[in-house]
C-alpha cells in the first residue's frame, strides 16, 4: 500500500493560456494506492458525491489503464471539483506518481506528467498539462508539447474560492478563437515578464505579468463579484489578480506579509456581492510526495 500527496494548483496565470500552472502549498489530494486484479475507485473529502467512482468515468481510472497498474484506488478530496484550482488533476497527478511507485513502472516524473494528463482528458475533453504539471512537479511550470520547463520558485498568493461552480466545459467555451496582434503583442510581453518574476522570486514582475486581456475578461463575467474582489485585492497590496484556471476562484500574488490583508480584502468584497467564499493563504510549493505505508 501506498500514499501520495498531490497539491492544488493554479493553471493559465493570465498570461498563459493551457501553458502555465503553479502549485499550490495547500490544498491538497490524498490518494491510497493497493494492488489489485482489477482496477476499483472510493472517493471521500470535500464534492465527493459529485465524482464518479466507475473507472471509466474518473481521472485515476484512466491513468490506472495508461500505466497498466490495476488497483484499489482510494481518493481523498481536499481540492473541491470545479473550483479552477486543478481537482481533477491532483487526483491524476497523485494516481500516476503512487501507480508508477506501486508497480515500479520506472517512468520519470516528467513522463507522469503525460500519463496523468491523460486522465484530464476524462473531464474536460482534452489532455492538457497546465495543471498536472505543477501537480506532479511543483514550482512553476511550462508545459510544451515536447516537454516541461521547471522552476523552483516561491512566490505568496492568496487563492479565494467562491461558493459557486464554473465547469471546465463552459470556461473554455467562452475563449475566442482568435485574437489581434495588439492583444497578441501585449500577452508575450506579460508572459515574458511573468517568467522572469519567477526566475527572480519576483512577486511585483509576477503579479505584472498575470495581466492578459482576451481569455481572463471572458471568463471573468462567469464569476460573480470578481471586478470588485480584483479591485479590493490590488487595494489591499496583491501586486496582480486574475482567473485561477477556469475559475471561479481568484487568485492573487503577494509580498511576503501581504496575504492576511488581501485574503480579507476578497473574502469581504465576495461577500458584497453576495457570495460566500474561502481563502487560501499559501504561496508556490511542491509538487506531489510519496508516503509509504
Amino acid at each position: 500500500m501506498l500514499t501520495v500527496r498531490a497539491p492544488a494548483s493554479s493553471a493559465n496565470l493570465g498570461s498563459g493560456f493551457d501553458v502555465f500552472g503553479v502549485a499550490l502549498g495547500v490544498p491538497a489530494d490524498v490518494v491510497r494506492v493497493e494492488r489489485a486484479e482489477e482496477t476499483t475507485i472510493s472517493v471521500t473529502g470535500v464534492g465527493s458525491q459529485y465524482i464518479p467512482e466507475d473507472p471509466k468515468g474518473n481521472t485515476v481510472g484512466a491513468v490506472a489503464e495508461a500505466l497498466d497498474a490495476p488497483a484499489h484506488i482510494h481518493i481523498d478530496k481536499g481540492v473541491r471539483p470545479a473550483s479552477g484550482l486543478g481537482s481533477s488533476a491532483a487526483s491524476a497527478a497523485a494516481a500516476a506518481v503512487a501507480l508508477n511507485e506501486l508497480y515500479d513502472r520506472g517512468r520519470s516524473r516528467e513522463e507522469l506528467v503525460h500519463v496523468a494528463a491523460k486522465g484530464e482528458a476524462v473531464v474536460s475533453g482534452d489532455a492538457h498539462a497546465d495543471n498536472v504539471a505543477p501537480s506532479i512537479l511543483g514550482g512553476f511550470t511550462i508545459a510544451r508539447d515536447d516537454g516541461v520547463l521547471q522552476v523552483d520558485a516561491s512566490v505568496k498568493l492568496v487563492a479565494c474560492l467562491p461558493e459557486v461552480v464554473v465547469s471546465t466545459r463552459d470556461a473554455r467555451q467562452v475563449v475566442p478563437q482568435s485574437a489581434s496582434m495588439d492583444e497578441l503583442v501585449a500577452t508575450v510581453g506579460s508572459a515574458a515578464t511573468l517568467v522572469s518574476g519567477m526566475h527572480r522570486d519576483d512577486p511585483e514582475l509576477v503579479g505584472r505579468g498575470l495581466e492578459e486581456h482576451v481569455v481572463t475578461p471572458r471568463r471573468a463575467k462567469l464569476v460573480d463579484g470578481y471586478d470588485d474582489v480584483k479591485a479590493a485585492a490590488e487595494a489591499a497590496g496583491a501586486t496582480g489578480v486574475t482567473i485561477s484556471g477556469a475559475g471561479p476562484s481568484v487568485l492573487a500574488v503577494c509580498r511576503g506579509d501581504d496575504r492576511r490583508a488581501v485574503a480579507s480584502a476578497m473574502l469581504s468584497a465576495f461577500d458584497d456581492a453576495g457570495v460566500s467564499a474561502r481563502a487560501y493563504q499559501t504561496e508556490i510549493g511542491e509538487g506531489a510526495t510519496v508516503y509509504r505505508d
